[in-house]
């Protein structure tokens, strides 16, 4: 009877195989760098891209604290101390006692410029006095110098008589803050109004 008895170079390379295949087989290598061709084929699929603009984000700050409301403060009152009984013989100029005659004559060159203006035209005596009484309160608090009061040359009065002007002139002699006065120049009215000069406070 024969025996099948493989030589010794077969069963060689019998085991041979066997321990190849038991051996695990080594990773895949890693892929290289993508080809241009390939690049420029995503590029196209995909198309221009544009970079998201920056995002100038400010944190929001806290509202700021509404003031609690107040009440307002009434303006302190003028006091009325002015009398309306002037005589006839109300002069032309004014000047308070103590003080230069050179006050005057440089109030008549316009040594000191106007500053400001009060027009009485149209108003009765209580309204021309009140008025009068305010804007020589708030010259002193702007702390003008010089200021002109226009009170016409009554011309349109009954009977010819220049009220107004006579008691503006009289006032204007009563008031503490009142240093002198005399007749506007012919282009700022003439005898129709008065230019007075101001202490910087009382």
């Amino acid at each position: 009877m024969r025996t099948n008895i493989l030589p010794r170079w077969a069963r060689f390379e019998q085991h041979a195989h066997v321990i190849r295949s038991a051996v695990k087989q080594p990773p895949a290598k890693q892929p290289g760098p993508a080809r241009p061709e390939d690049t420029a084929l995503f590029r196209a699929a995909v198309g221009e891209v544009k970079p998201l603009a920056p995002q100038d984000r400010v944190t929001p700050a806290r509202p700021p604290r509404q003031p609690l409301p107040r009440a307002a403060v009434p303006a302190p009152a003028i006091p009325d101390t002015l009398s309306d009984f002037a005589s006839d013989d109300i002069p032309d100029e004014f000047l308070r006692n103590g003080l230069s005659g050179m006050t005057l004559r440089k109030l008549r060159r316009g040594t000191w410029p106007v500053q400001d203006s009060l027009d009485l035209h149209g108003n009765n005596i209580d309204a021309a006095r009140r008025l009068l009484q305010e804007f020589l309160h708030e010259a002193a608090r702007r702390k003008l110098r010089c200021v002109r009061v226009i009170h016409g040359k009554g011309l349109n009065s009954q009977g010819g008589v220049a009220v107004l002007r006579k008691l503006t002139r009289h006032w204007l002699t009563q008031h503490p803050g009142v240093l002198g006065f005399c007749n506007a120049t012919p282009g700022e009215g003439g005898s129709g109004a008065a230019l007075v000069l101001l202490k910087t406070s009382f």
